[in-house]
């Protein structure tokens, strides 16, 4: 059994133990504090078996909710500070609205009032160090109703003391903790009611995760981020662009964007990464040429030189052109390999072919970098640039 589960029990058995001793102590004394006390700790019991169902319920899968069952702990949040505002009421009636009365055996209901508190209060301090450690907020919220039990005592013990001394005191006492009682109420509601609306994750969390996204080599932006509760879980999703060309290498960058997030961030369930590849203003394409420097060249590994052209992707305009020397042409093994290798060395983005590449290395090599081919029947070089340059242009209009 997990430890939060075993946490609702444990919450169970000690409210069931002040029920008992508050209704025992009423029947002693006499006293309609007590009694309401009493009944407030039954309320708890329940409350209890709230968090409970929350904290089982929570661990469900279900075809139904493809996302969890995460959000009936916040349900469970809300309810629990209902259950609050409830107790306040309680406390607001027995304190002001009822007559006064003399308490008897004062002296054994101080007692067993003190008893109840320190149980209250060190159960509560037990399951909020535990919330925390956790990050369940049901348990957190009970945690809470715990304290507001404490206060709630509190009042009795005042009004038991002041009835054995003859003072009245229980009516101002009622109205500071009833304050306290609210607030504590007031921000779990808020608290709930944020995750189930799905309000964002806090900043320092979110500037966390921004600074984790943006420590990878290959992420060049961030385009959005966003992050949400669910129950104890968060769950966050981001659009990044990234450095690289191929889908494959795009998806070890969103997994290890992932791994770095799941490492650096607590309770995440699930990071959901969109990537996009970078923009780039100026594409790069290669044409294989003969020792005329003029003629397309029939072979990827025996061709001498390559040309190597840059064009504006907006326009299609010529803003860069050189000329390098085939350093493989006289290699023997896998010159084609070779050579497609030193081509993505040189950044290129598209590779102008006169026939298909038969041989699957270069291929491989070409494809996994991103490299484009464009296989031509077209044999001079210009021509071949003109083509580029009005397929670019085709391109933009196309857009």
């Amino acid at each position: 059994m997990e430890i939060t589960q075993r946490v609702g029990l444990y919450s169970i058995g000690v409210n069931s133990f002040l029920v008992a001793l508050k209704l025992g102590l009423a029947a002693l004394t006499g006293s309609l504090a007590l009694t309401a006390d009493g009944l407030h700790s039954l309320i708890d019991i329940f409350a209890s078996g709230a968090v409970l169902a929350g904290v089982l319920i929570a661990q469900r899968r279900s075809t139904a909710f493809p996302y969890g069952l995460y959000k009936v702990e916040n349900v469970v949040t809300v309810t629990l500070a209902l259950l609050i505002f409830l107790a306040g009421y309680e406390i607001v009636a027995e304190a002001i609205a009822a007559p006064a009365i003399q308490v008897a055996n004062p002296a054994a209901g101080l007692a067993g009032v003190a008893v109840a508190m320190a149980t209250a209060y060190a159960f509560s301090r037990y399951e909020r160090k535990l919330g925390e450690k956790t990050g369940s907020p049901s348990i957190l919220a009970d945690s809470q109703h715990f304290r507001t039990d404490v206060m709630a005592s509190g009042v009795v013990f005042v009004s038991i003391l002041g009835s054995a001394v003859g003072v009245p005191l229980d009516r101002i006492g009622a109205i500071g903790v009833v304050g306290f009682i609210v607030y504590a109420g007031w921000e779990l509601l808020v608290d709930g009611m944020r995750v189930l609306l799905d309000a964002s994750l806090d900043w320092k969390t979110m500037e966390k995760v921004e600074r984790l996204i943006a420590a990878d080599p290959d992420v060049v932006k961030i385009k959005s981020l966003e992050g949400r509760n669910a129950g104890r879980y968060r769950f966050i999703e981001a659009t990044i662009v990234v450095d690289v060309k191929d889908l494959e290498s795009a998806h070890r960058v969103s997994e290890r964007v992932e791994t770095s997030i799941k490492r650096g961030i607590p309770r995440v369930e699930r990071v959901l990464i969109h990537y996009e590849p970078q923009e780039k203003a100026i594409v790069r394409w290669a044409i294989p040429v003969d020792e005329s420097k003029e003629m397309v060249s029939p072979h990827l590994g025996k061709a001498p030189f390559f040309t190597l052209i840059d064009l504006k992707k907006s326009t299609g305009e010529v803003v860069g052109r050189k000329t390098v020397v085939n350093p493989y042409l006289n290699v023997e093994k896998q010159k084609g390999i070779l050579v497609a290798q030193f081509l993505v060395s040189e950044g290129v983005d598209g590779l102008v072919l006169r026939a298909v590449l038969e041989d699957k290395g270069p291929r491989f090599v070409l494809s996994g970098a991103g490299v484009q081919t464009l296989v031509t029947d077209i044999e001079e070089a210009e021509a071949v640039i003109e083509e580029l340059r009005r397929r670019r242009g085709e391109a933009q209009q196309a857009q």
